[in-house]
């Protein structure tokens, strides 16, 4: 297998997950960019409508919308012509039954002009919705109030809010499918370091993107300025909505979930510890004598503590085990709880069986993507993996395949309602392009379970006997090509070394000589130690200086001895050697194993197929349900919103005679097909005063399908002012608009326009 050190193998890794982070940037821009347009409740309907011109000024102004939505005194304002808020500022909830209206009270007395209704609202579902028409009340004035442009959710504050929401999932993933999978699939992966980063750093990530979503709550569904993350009093606002204490609870969780993960990686990482080595049994690669030693001296320090008896050993790990297995549970179902009660699955058709659904659904996902990242970085960043541990995986990635398609058939028919729906609305593609990913991401899975089935295949099919004897050959053959890097490696260090010694060794010859000589002039008493001084130095500077020397108990020559112990940097050395050398060994064992290569491939392809999934995931529950908008375009003739609104036409004309110049503007209210519409007509001359003409009609034609001209012949009902009601137009779609303008007897112009009829 691959490990931290292989460069060109981790570069690959590299490359392969930039690639998945650049898709999933891409689909974060092209897609969450268009999000804050996506709100999940809409508006229906509204009193006055879009664009009408009244005669006299309403008591209140009401809208409808499609789902329950949570606004306040300020949600809904109305500005007269110079922009200045002439409402109540006092919200009337007008809803009952299924039937979602609320309203904002008018005094009276409002003067004639252009007013414009703004309004702001947070849908069931947590998201913000908002958005602004106008009415004129007696006929349209010059002026009228500015209509907010931003989308609610949308600007800096609604793409850091949905770059959090992605995170939190991603969070949740790591931090739920990598306990999952150390409990369920590899105990002994709760040692492996990198695992315990990859969870300890989801539940940093859900922390920490769960901090900022709650205070960017505030700026996300009210001003949009990111400023107001930092005040107080809009916070406590949000700490009793839905979505705030969802939050909140999802903080309390991750404080249980911290005690979980604590004793994941403490007491139950110990539990897994290999047992030590019996007392007496030599270690590998020590000398002779060296384990009888190393035993006594262990058998000295442990003298007095009982040992442990492997079967109390197996039923801790056994306790421990069920323990953390049902309270993760607990802790995960929590925690996927604070999605489900806050986002789709709490409001629509039947939420109590949504609710448990999603959470499911969230469930399955951890456990699938998120032991799919735990199995990627045993695979690249730790010790071999074991077959059991990988069949275990799979076989439980398999089951969370199963629970995820039957929730998510559930979830798609209570969310899309038609087959229709899933090409025409932006849920319905949106949802595919999931499904899509899905299949993809299973095709993997399945060449990833062909690796894992070879490698059963291949443990079954040998023989023990063969097995052993390959082990051992292999064994002799590694330990034989480690022996030769290893000596290699002495000699290319001796080399430099010995220079020194031979240097050292000839100063210490020299000065023994000069002993000598001394001692020759000295009385015949000390004759008998010359030669044996003599004799012990001599070797020291001649050429036999080379040959080893009688060995000490440390396996070191007596001149080894002194220069190792006087030189810290030549030990580390020969530590970092020799871990050198034991990292090729490990290196080699995995390369050599190409149904382990074949699998670490395979699974790493499906962890960047997860990441885009992710991501279309997340986009997916911040878009209108097609459900909700196909039942929109349903109250609508079958239309959108945008259609479904009421038509005001300004036509210039010049009938070329003296005054023949002018404006004409026709609202036709509500602007639907199959249903009476008011028409509404105001001749003005040049500087905008309204004037008579002596003849005004008007007729629709739909060329399309054939049908007109329909002549309509609007009554003089004021100075500048025609109307006729009851207009029928019997099919939606384009219909060509003409406009007979007559300022005398000789002077008419016919005027051509195109409206949208909803």
């Amino acid at each position: 297998m691959v490990t931290t050190g292989l460069g060109p193998r981790r570069s690959a890794v590299l490359r392969l997950l930039v690639v998945a982070v650049a898709l999933a940037a891409a689909l974060i821009g092209g897609l969450g960019g268009a999000a804050p347009a996506s709100a999940h409740a809409a508006l229906t309907g509204s009193t006055p409508a879009q664009g009408a011109v009244v005669d006299h000024a309403p008591e209140q102004v009401t809208l409808t919308f499609s789902e329950g939505v949570a606004m306040g005194d300020d949600s809904i304002r109305v500005l007269d012509p110079q922009g200045k808020r002439v409402d109540r500022g006092k919200l009337r909830n007008l809803c009952s039954d299924s039937i979602v209206k609320y309203g904002a009270g008018l005094p009276p007395g409002l003067r004639d002009g252009t007013y414009t209704v703004s309004w702001q609202a947070v849908s069931a579902d947590s998201h913000p919705v908002a958005g602004a028409f106008t009415f004129s009340v007696g006929a349209p004035s010059k002026t009228s109030a500015p209509v907010p442009q931003q989308k609610a959710g949308g600007g800096l504050v609604g793409a850091l809010y949905g770059v959090a929401r992605y995170l939190a999932y991603a969070g949740f993933v790591l931090l739920v499918g990598g306990a999952a999978f150390v409990v369920a699939c590899r105990p002994a992966a709760a040692l492996v370091r990198s695992v315990q980063r990859l969870v300890v750093q989801g539940w940093a990530l859900l922390t920490g993107t769960t901090v900022a979503m709650l205070l960017l709550r505030t700026p996300y569904t009210g001003s949009g300025d990111l400023a107001d993350v930092l005040d107080l009093g809009g916070l406590q606002q949000v700490l009793v909505t839905k979505p705030g204490a969802a939050l909140v609870s999802r903080l309390l969780l991750l404080a249980a979930a911290a005690l979980f993960v604590a004793v994941l990686f403490g007491t139950y990482a110990r539990l897994q510890e290999p047992a030590e080595e019996p007392a007496g049994q030599p270690a590998e690669g020590s000398a002779p004598g060296e384990g009888d030693a190393a035993a006594g001296a262990k058998d000295a320090d442990a003298a007095g503590e009982t040992a442990v008896d492997p079967a109390d050993l197996a039923r801790q790990r056994r306790d421990l085990t069920f323990g953390l297995a049902f309270g993760g549970v607990i802790v995960g179902a929590g925690l996927a709880s604070t999605w489900a009660l806050a986002e789709h699955a709490s409001t629509g058709l039947q939420p109590a069986v949504a609710m448990p659904v999603d959470v499911l659904h969230l469930l399955a996902v951890a456990t699938w993507l998120g032991g799919l990242a735990a199995l990627v970085v045993s695979l690249y960043w730790g010790p071999p993996v074991e077959r059991t541990a990988v069949r275990r995986f799979s076989r439980i990635a398999f089951g969370s395949v199963l629970v995820l398609v039957a929730t998510g058939i559930y979830q798609s028919w209570r969310q899309v309602g038609s087959w229709r729906a899933l090409t025409d609305t932006t849920y319905g593609w949106l949802l595919l392009l999931k499904v899509a990913l899905v299949v993809v991401l299973v095709g993997i899975a399945w060449v990833s379970r062909r690796w894992t089935g070879r490698l059963t295949e291949v443990r079954a099919a040998e023989d023990p006997a063969e097995v052993r004897s390959s082990d051992s050959a292999s064994s002799e053959g590694e330990v034989a090509q480690d022996a030769q890097v290893a000596e290699s490696a002495e000699a290319a260090k001796d080399t430099a070394a010995e220079k020194d010694r031979e240097t050292e060794k000839a100063a210490v010859g020299a000065s023994a000589t000069a002993g000598a000589a001394a001692a020759s002039a000295s009385p015949a008493a000390s004759a008998p130690a010359a030669p044996a001084s003599t004799a012990s130095t001599a070797p020291a500077s001649g050429p036999a200086s080379a040959a080893p020397g009688p060995a000490t108990s440390s396996g070191k020559t007596p001149d080894e001895a002194p220069d190792e112990a006087a030189d810290p940097a030549r030990a580390a050395q020969l530590a970092r050697q020799q871990a050198a050398l034991r990292s090729a060994r490990t290196k080699r064992k995995r390369d050599a194993d190409p149904e382990r290569l074949g699998l670490r491939r395979s699974v790493l392809a499906e962890a960047s197929v997860a990441v885009v999934l992710l991501v279309v995931t997340t986009v997916l529950t911040a878009t209108e349900p097609a459900r909700t908008e196909e039942a929109v375009k349903a109250t609508s003739g079958g239309q959108s919103t945008a259609a479904n609104q009421p038509q005001v036409l300004s036509i210039p004309f010049d009938t070329g005679g003296p005054g023949g110049k002018g404006t004409a503007r026709l609202d036709l209210d509500p602007g639907r097909s199959g249903s009476a519409n008011a028409l509404r007509l105001r001749i003005s001359d040049p500087s905008g005063k309204a004037v008579d003409v002596p003849e005004v009609k008007v007729s629709f034609t739909q060329k399309a399908k054939k049908i007109g001209p329909l002549p309509i012949t609007p009554k003089h009902v004021g100075k500048g002012h025609w109307r006729a009601n009851g207009v029928q137009l019997p099919v939606p779609g384009q219909w060509q608009l003409s406009l007979l303008v007559r300022t005398s007897d000789i002077d008419q112009v016919t005027e051509i326009k195109n409206v949208k009829i909803g």
